[in-house]
C-alpha cells in the first residue's frame, strides 16, 4: 500500500506544530518564564531547544521518513538483527494513548468552557462563583465525559477522511484561526490601561531572579519545557516525518515547527500577563489558570464575553490540533502493525 503525503509543506508544518502546540504553551511555559526571570529564561530555555529539541525532533522525523512507518514498527524495521530497539516502539505506543487519555478530557473542558462563555454563563460572577462554577464541573462525571466523547468522536471523524482531505485540511483551517485569534487577543490585552507592569514582569530580563531561584532549577525548568512543548520522546512525530519526502530537509523543518511553537508559547503569555496586570489578579499556572483566573479576567473587562469567547475557541483549536495529530499516530500503528486500511479501522 503506497504511503500517504502531505498535499503541501504548509500542511506538513502546520499539523507537526499542531502536535506540539497545546496546553503547555499557555498554562505553563508564560508562567515559569515569568517566575524564573523573564527574558532571562527565555535565553536558557532557547539553547537547549537549539541544542536538546532541534536534534531529537529531527531524529523522530528521521526514523519516520526511513522506515514508511509509525512509531509502532519503525524501529523493529531499522534496528540491528538481534538488537531490541523494537522495545521503543511500545513505550512510544503506551505514551500515546496515556496523553491521549489527558488531552481527551482537557479538550471536553475546553469546548465545554466555549459554550459556557458563549452563552453568558460567567456574567456578574465573582472570583469565588467563578472557582465555584470549575468545581462544580469537576463533580459532575456525566456532562464531563459528553464534552470528552464529543472531542474523540469529531476528531476520529477527522482522522477517517483521510490524511489530505481530513487532518490536512482541518488542522490547517484550525491553525490558521488559532493564530489569528491569538493575535487579536494579545494585541487587546496589550492595550488595556495597567498592562504595562505584566509586560514589564514577562518580558524584562531579571537575572537576579534567575539566580534566586537557583541556577540548577532553572536548567530543569527550561530543559523540561524543551521537551514538552515539542511533544518529544514518545513517538509522536515520527509518524509525519513518514510522509514527507526525501527531498525535505529534515532539521529546515524541525527549525519551522520549533520557531512557530515558541512563537505561540510567547504570544500565550502577551495575552495573559497584560490581562492580569491590568485586573490586579495573580494569574498562576496550570488548570486554575485556565479554568478560574481567566474566565475573572474576562469578567472585568469590557466585552468579556466575546474575548472570552475567543479565548476559548483558541484553546478549544490548539487542544484539538493535538489530539487529532496524535489519533492519526494511534491510527497508523493499526494500518502498520495490522494492515489495516484507514476506512476500516474502528472507530
Amino acid at each position: 500500500m503506497e504511503r500517504e503525503k502531505f498535499s503541501s509543506r504548509l500542511g506538513f508544518l502546520l499539523i507537526s506544530a499542531g502536535c506540539a502546540i497545546g496546553l503547555g504553551n499557555v498554562w505553563r511555559f508564560p508562567y515559569i518564564t515569568g517566575k524564573y526571570g523573564g527574558a532571562a529564561f527565555v535565553l536558557v530555555y532557547l539553547f537547549f531547544l537549539v541544542i536538546m529539541g532541534l536534534p531529537i525532533m529531527a531524529m523522530e522525523f528521521a526514523v519516520g521518513r526511513a522506515s514508511q512507518k509509525s512509531c509502532a514498527s519503525s524501529f523493529k524495521i531499522l534496528e540491528p538483527k538481534g538488537s531490541y530497539w523494537h522495545i521503543n516502539g511500545y513505550v512510544g505506543m503506551l505514551g500515546n494513548y496515556l496523553l491521549m487519555m489527558f488531552y481527551t478530557t482537557i479538550g471536553g473542558w475546553m469546548l465545554s468552557y466555549f459554550v459556557k462563555m458563549v452563552r453568558g454563563e460567567f456574567e456578574g460572577l465573582d472570583a469565588q462563583g467563578v472557582s465555584d462554577a470549575f468545581n462544580g464541573m469537576l463533580s459532575q462525571p456525566g456532562p464531563m465525559i459528553f464534552w470528552m466523547i464529543l472531542v474523540v468522536v469529531f476528531s476520529f471523524g477527522v482522522c477517517s477522511m483521510g490524511l489530505q482531505k481530513g487532518v490536512e485540511r482541518v488542522n490547517k483551517f484550525m491553525m490558521t484561526c488559532l493564530l489569528l485569534i491569538m493575535a487579536v487577543l494579545a494585541v487587546r490585552s496589550c492595550l488595556l490601561d495597567g498592562a504595562a507592569e505584566g509586560l514589564a514582569f514577562y518580558l524584562k530580563p531579571d537575572f537576579g531572579k534567575m539566580m534566586e531561584s537557583g541556577f540548577g532549577e532553572v536548567v530543569f525548568a527550561a530543559m523540561g519545557q524543551a521537551f514538552f512543548t515539542l511533544s518529544l520522546g514518545i513517538g509522536a512525530l515520527a509518524i509525519f516525518g513518514s510522509y514527507i519526502g526525501k527531498d525535505r530537509s529534515l532539521m529546515g523543518e524541525s527549525i519551522n515547527v520549533a520557531v512557530l511553537d515558541t512563537m505561540v508559547a510567547f504570544m500565550a503569555g502577551l495575552i495573559i500577563f497584560p490581562a492580569c496586570s491590568a485586573f490586579g489578579i495573580n494569574p498562576g499556572e496550570g488548570p486554575g489558570l485556565i479554568f478560574v483566573t481567566l474566565p475573572n479576567v474576562f469578567n472585568h473587562m469590557a466585552g468579556g464575553r466575546v474575548w472570552g469567547s475567543l479565548f476559548f475557541i483558541f484553546m478549544t483549536f490548539a487542544a484539538l490540533t493535538t489530539i487529532i495529530a496524535v489519533f492519526e499516530n494511534i491510527l497508523s500503528f493499526a494500518k502498520d502493525l495490522w494492515g489495516w486500511s484507514r476506512k476500516k479501522q474502528p472507530l
